[in-house]
């Protein structure tokens, strides 16, 4: 398996190793292979292998575990520890350039090991019942990856770290939930068939209640319940490795815990992604930065997984409007995935251009969203129907260094835009005492709060140290002010494991903005470090057009709000959890907060 394949102008793909190629040798500064992209094709086919029986992928299974299990090292003081990189030649490349942590890639835990084990944690799940012999020995290797783990994370279980102020779990993979996520994949497969491995069941309940400790911010508060992938921040969610909500829902037959992280995550947060313009690759916190068909695959997982466990309909629904950015429901309007082929483009730019590469990670994550649609094919069938980019009315974030600034109050531009927790976008505005920036509401942000009850929640730095205090207010026509609220500048608490005083975070003002704002002012009392304000409408929506001219909409509430129906739509309304609360009907105060309807036209 080839990390990368290059598309050259006439369609053809070249494979391509990571790094540098050294000419003389044939090996790549990092190499040809990975322990990452191994593991989870090893998990494609033995999907495949369970939803379509062909021996054919199960013996591509076998080969691909023996070459997973083949860089994992079996004694030593690193013993279950697995090696990163392999060359076109079959040498291990432990030491990677650039550097990559842990470093030899088999000293410590890493999201590799995590890979790993769910590999092997599926294979055992899928192997027990054809191959007595291969299992014991894939039973034995996962032993020995959770003696590594027990010397690692596991060996911390119990202890917590604090991020800016914030307690986090001290004991997940790598310090990340993300990676936690796909081990706990692993875990819970082995238990099926093998229930009384008190081990790996022991393994899965730590995990699981760390993974559960991670969720971040509640209905109408960023980033809406969504499990936050890294203990070193809490204003970075991403969604390369995004399958931890996935994890809690299986985990939660087992363990009795997570699934109410898992339902805030599949079922407030994937509504509000879908409505700030798709399944983003990180809100940083910003929404921001490509798609990918990783992050895309996690939340059809997530959302298919929860719905399992929940019995509620309107997460597979759900699912299906994620799924439909691989036929051309996305930023650029077109497919991107093949059926004929299996080529999966690496990414979409947030400009809406293609990558039309497509490396082994892109090509994975599109099949295991495949395998899981072709076993529901309701699902499938709306997914394919879907065409066209989603016209979405959401949240608006508007710059600070576009507003109109008095007093002491000024434009800063960062050294960089990346703090190593959180990313500015573009300036910000630094203002002292009585330093006042006034944001003038566009056309966009005055549709955003034309209704009322929508909400202001100011993008702010706000330090470890006291720093004073901010006053806000909204302004009609006549002059008019509502205060929207005071806002602590400083207290943010000890930075602990992440990397930067103070959190860039948006925080909410609890009074919503008055229907007849025109502007929105704060006034510092402090050392305000203001990037953006982002106004959050108390029903934002997501219209995916379909083939033979109708259309589904998805309508998301962040507080109590009637519909804005149209005649001729019908739909139904959802809790988080999926379970339906009964038809969108025109007029009816019929979304309760956190809750999301869908309807079609």
């Amino acid at each position: 398996m080839w990390t990368y394949a290059d598309r050259a102008e006439d369609g053809t793909f070249t494979r391509i190793g990571g790094g540098d190629l050294d000419a003389a040798t044939g090996h790549w500064s990092q190499g040809a292979y990975n322990a990452d992209d191994i593991s989870r094709t090893a998990i494609v086919f033995l999907r495949a292998h369970s939803a379509f029986r062909d021996n054919a992928d199960l013996a591509t299974a076998r080969e691909l575990l023996r070459t997973l299990t083949y860089l994992q090292v079996t004694s030593g003081q690193n013993a279950g520890n697995v090696v990163l990189w392999m060359q076109p030649d079959g040498a291990l490349n432990c030491s990677a350039i650039p550097i990559e942590l842990p470093d030899p890639s088999d000293s410590d835990e890493s999201y590799w090991l995590a890979r790993t084990v769910w590999a092997l944690g599926e294979s055992i799940a899928v192997f027990a019942a054809v191959d007595p012999d291969f299992t014991a020995f894939l039973v034995e290797r996962l032993h020995l990856a959770l003696t590594a783990l027990e010397r690692a994370s596991l060996g911390r279980y119990g202890q917590w770290d604090s991020a800016d102020g914030v307690p986090v779990p001290g004991w997940v993979i790598a310090g990340g939930a993300d990676a936690t996520g796909e081990a706990v994949l692993g875990l819970a497969a082995a238990l099926t068939v093998r229930p009384d491995d008190e081990r790996v069941a022991q393994a899965l309940d730590r995990y699981a209640e760390g993974i559960e400790a991670m969720p971040s911010g509640a209905v109408g508060v960023w980033p809406f319940g969504a499990i936050m992938p890294w203990t070193g921040s809490q204003s970075l969610w991403h969604a390369w490795g995004g399958l931890a909500p996935a994890a809690l829902a299986v985990a939660s037959a087992v363990s009795g815990r997570g699934l109410d992280a898992a339902v805030a995550d599949v079922g407030v947060f994937t509504p509000q992604l879908l409505t700030s313009g798709g399944p983003h690759n990180a809100w940083s916190p910003v929404p921001g930065e490509s798609q990918i068909a990783y992050g895309v695959q996690s939340r059809i997982e997530s959302l298919l997984r929860t719905a399992d466990a929940t019995g509620g309909e309107g997460l597979r629904e759900l699912a299906a409007l994620v799924a439909g950015w691989f036929f051309g429901a996305n930023p650029a309007g077109e497919p991107v995935y093949d059926p004929a082929t299996g080529v999966t483009v690496d990414g979409i730019e947030p400009d809406g251009r293609l990558n039309r590469n497509s490396g082994a990670e892109s090509t994975i994550h599109a099949l295991l969203a495949m395998i899981a649609l072709d076993q529901d094919r309701e699902l499938a069938r709306t997914a394919r129907s879907l065409v066209g980019t989603p016209e979405v009315h959401g949240m608006q974030w508007l710059p600070a260094e576009s507003a109109q600034l008095s007093g002491d109050a000024a434009v800063v531009a960062p050294e960089s835009a990346w703090t190593g927790e959180s990313n500015w976008r573009g300036s910000s505005v630094l203002a002292g005492d009585g330093g006042t920036v006034r944001f003038t509401l566009d056309a966009e942000a005055l549709a955003a709060v034309s209704a009322g009850s929508a909400t202001a929640h100011p993008l702010i730095h706000r330090l470890a140290e006291d720093a004073g205090v901010a006053h806000w207010s909204a302004i009609d026509a006549a002059g008019a002010r509502t205060v929207l609220g005071t806002l602590e500048l400083g207290g943010a608490g000890d930075p602990g494991v992440t990397e930067w005083d103070g959190v860039l975070r948006p925080v909410r003002l609890d009074v919503p903005i008055p229907a007849g704002a025109v502007a929105i002012e704060v006034v510092s009392e402090g050392r305000m470090e203001l990037d953006e304000l982002m106004l959050l409408p108390a029903v934002t929506a997501a219209k995916f057009a379909a083939e033979r001219g109708d259309s589904l909409t998805l309508h998301v509430a962040s507080a109590d709000a009637k519909l804005a129906l149209v005649p001729g739509q019908t739909g139904s309304v959802y809790r988080a959890d999926g379970m339906r609360v009964g038809p969108a009907n025109r007029g009816r105060r019929s979304v309760p907060a956190g809750a999301f309807a869908i309807t079609r036209r």
